[in-house]
């Protein structure tokens, strides 16, 4: 069984542990058609999420998707239709909208963070600042807003932060000791908070450099310092009234926590016929 699947299984538990009294007692074997509508301007995600809801819930229902993940839709646009027993279409509807729903923001979000950087070479990334258990989809969501993940997990790549630093001494002596004990092909990051601190990690066999919680003046400086020698990527207090102004000192990316844990979820409902 897939992660998301036993996501969806889970979700389906806790909405229902004991089935769906008002349906179950209500209808049998009676059949709907049902559409889902988006009621706000935005970017889908979670769609194909929904559909294996629906199928787990019940395998006979037809379920047909006409807009895929990653399309902008205005309000009024349907993205699928389901038929089958109406008795499943309402046990799957709300579990298959929550996922949709959030992703969508997320997506949504994140178009607009992405939209701010065209005209520059900057990338906009997530952070780990997700939902527990649901870092997968949310970040599947920032890929279809036209996002680009940042490290899965604490296990994929490196990144030395200010306690590393402050425990292991430094900059330079956290990035030897690491670079002699990891696989070459794993990426180090360090995160600085100063010029200081810029050239020294400059100095250090360090792959990408965290400009953290800087002012746009000083990033613009760090970029012009770096002289493309590392990979740089600006963090902190980032907005969407703030972001143009960072992609535009030359930064390669931009990190960005809020499209995880600070979005609007996307309006959308699934109307029967």
């Amino acid at each position: 069984m897939s992660d998301i699947s036993l996501m969806i299984q889970n979700a389906l538990l806790e909405d229902m542990p004991n089935g769906d009294i008002t349906t179950d007692t209500l209808f049998k074997l009676e059949t709907s058609v049902a559409r889902f509508i988006v009621k706000a301007s935005g970017v889908i995600s979670g769609v194909l999420v929904a559909q294996e809801t629906f199928k787990i819930v019940d395998p006979t229902l037809e379920f047909t998707i006409y807009l895929t993940d990653g399309t902008h839709v205005k309000k009024g646009d349907v993205i699928a239709r389901v038929f089958g027993l109406t008795s499943s279409i309402l046990k799957a509807e709300r579990v298959a909208l929550n996922f949709m729903q959030r992703m969508s923001g997320i997506a949504t979000l994140t178009d607009l963070f992405v939209s701010q950087t065209i005209g520059t070479k900057t990338k906009i990334l997530d952070t780990r600042k997700t939902t527990p258990n649901l870092r997968c989809l949310e970040k599947q969501a920032v890929r279809d807003g036209g996002g680009t993940n940042h490290r899965m997990n604490l296990s994929e790549m490196v990144m030395i932060k200010d306690n590393h630093i402050q425990a292991a001494g430094s900059i330079t002596s956290a990035v030897s000791i690491l670079k002699n004990k990891i696989d070459s092909s794993i990426k180090i990051e360090v995160e600085v908070e100063s010029i200081e601190q810029l050239k020294e990690a400059l100095l250090t066999e360090t792959d990408i450099i965290m400009l953290d919680n800087m002012s746009c003046s000083m990033m613009a400086e760090c970029v012009k310092i770096n002289a493309h020698k590392k990979l740089l990527e600006a963090s902190g207090n980032m907005t969407l009234e703030r972001v143009k102004d960072v992609a535009l000192t030359g930064v390669d990316y931009i990190s960005v926590g809020a499209l995880t844990h600070s979005y609007d979820s996307l309006d959308i409902s699934l109307k029967f016929e």
